[in-house]
């Protein structure tokens, strides 16, 4: 088996074993907050599907996890700071804007700290998987093998849009005209940069960014919202 892909496996495996401690310890203390979403074994039953597309990053012309040609500078620095960009948007506008007043009690996008590290982390893993990982390389790889990938570039393009409209149309709500907007262009400019990270950086880069935009709208103003807030 390649080195590459090893390292592949290896990284995926750790993935598998945070989302599961956070099943553990949501359980533990779930008595202390009734309201916690906690993952079960069919969540990690559901993510053992990505594995197979862990040893077909190379044929997809997408970077292995940890192939030495990507740096972690692209690989995590440049997509973490990326995401928290899109998260400081969306506490300007959902809380600066929409919501100034205190909040009485922790709102259902928020959970408790230090549980919301492992939902988040857990949750942006699901995303990527399922989002990038699986979509993405299956597309690319028909792009690679149609007229010997002649149109390999357009493939990627539309898989990357496909996946780019995904999340904000799945998330689409009622509301005000420009607060509707603004879900739709941020969702999609978020996920259209991270399946170019995807391309460029491998999975890693895609759900740095991700966990970029989680830490500070998920986990960062979820414990700013618990402690200060609620007190």
């Amino acid at each position: 088996m390649n080195k590459n892909v090893k390292y592949n496996i290896y990284t995926y495996s750790v993935f598998l074993i945070i989302a599961g401690i956070g099943i553990l310890y949501g359980n533990l203390v779930i008595d202390q907050h009734p309201n916690l979403r906690i993952w079960n074994i069919n969540n990690i039953l559901i993510m053992l599907l990505g594995i197979p597309f862990l040893f077909l990053q190379r044929q997809a012309n997408i970077p292995d996890f940890w192939q030495k040609s990507v740096t972690n500078k692209n690989r995590f620095v440049i997509p973490f700071l990326i995401g928290l960009i899109f998260g400081l948007l969306d506490i300007c506008v959902f809380k600066v804007i929409l919501h100034p007043e205190p909040y009485e009690e922790l709102p259902l996008f928020l959970q408790p700290f230090p549980y919301s590290v492992f939902l988040y982390f857990s949750g942006a893993f699901e995303i990527e998987v399922f989002y990038r990982l699986i979509p993405i390389t299956i597309i690319c790889l028909i792009g690679n093998w149609f007229k010997k990938g002649q149109y390999a570039r357009q493939f990627f393009l539309f898989a990357a849009v496909l996946s780019s409209l995904r999340e904000p149309l799945e998330q689409l709500s009622s509301g005000a005209f420009w607060l509707v907007t603004y879900s739709l262009l941020t969702g999609f400019a978020m996920n259209l940069f991270q399946a170019l990270l995807y391309k460029k950086s491998g999975f890693l880069g895609s759900i740095s960014l991700r966990l970029g935009h989680y830490f500070l709208w998920h986990i960062l103003f979820g414990t700013y919202v618990e402690y200060l807030e609620l007190g």
